[in-house]
């Protein structure tokens, strides 16, 4: 089971995935997470990458795709993977063709949601500096002292989670991200959610899709 979750900053593809990565017993590959283990870690990498991140925009292709076929070569994807938020450009699903070759994607979830609706989502998101534990201020606010209640780090606002950083990764995605809709759409693999429903509305709609591709496969 070859997947990609694609859709806005905001839209739950995350809490999707890393639910059924869970159940399906496949990985969950986000190169944000990869990239952010680089910015604590401190490397040449992270750091170039930070400046980036910090300011709402994309880490450049050469780099995610080198990132991406180094972590898909790895033992436990041969049976499968989701990534997700991956690719965010043309260039990217290009590149991403040709590293797969013949082992193809098989679908693509499109999250669907206002981008009213992601603001809200996402300034309102708070996160364990530490185990990477996820808040949010409106549906499952953090402790009141800012301490994470399973690994006792500190909670914080990342910078990319401000208003102002999150409205530049909303553009950048209409202008960068939204066109791979298409894409994918003319390769008969895209299959598009409601992401505003309740979450396990989403899960419901996802593992229908599932069931699906393991069908035709």
């Amino acid at each position: 089971m070859r997947l990609i979750f694609l859709g806005a900053p905001g839209t739950g593809k995350g809490t999707q995935a890393t639910a059924l990565s869970d159940k399906y017993d496949i990985p969950q590959i986000s190169t944000g997470d990869i990239l952010r283990k680089e910015v604590k870690q401190g490397t040449e990498l992270g750091q170039k990458a930070k400046n980036v991140m910090d300011q709402g925009g994309l880490v450049p292709d050469d780099i995610i795709l080198k990132m991406i076929q180094t972590r898909l070569s790895e033992p436990d994807c041969q049976k499968g993977y989701i990534l997700d938020g991956f690719p965010r450009t043309i260039t990217q699903a290009e590149g991403l063709d040709d590293i797969l070759g013949q082992k193809s994607i098989q679908g693509v979830i499109q999250f669907d949601i206002d981008h009213e609706i992601v603001i809200e989502r996402i300034t309102s998101r708070r996160v364990c500096v530490d185990c990477g534990a996820t808040f949010n201020m409106i549906t499952d606010p953090p402790p009141a002292n800012k301490v994470c209640p399973r690994c006792g780090g500190k909670i914080i606002q990342r910078d990319d989670d401000k208003k102002e950083t999150v409205q530049n990764r909303l553009d950048v995605y209409e202008e960068k991200t939204a066109p791979l809709v298409d894409y994918y759409d003319k390769k008969n693999v895209l299959y598009r959610i409601d992401a505003a429903q309740p979450v396990q509305d989403v899960r419901s709609n996802i593992e229908t899709i599932f069931e699906k591709i393991s069908q035709e496969s």
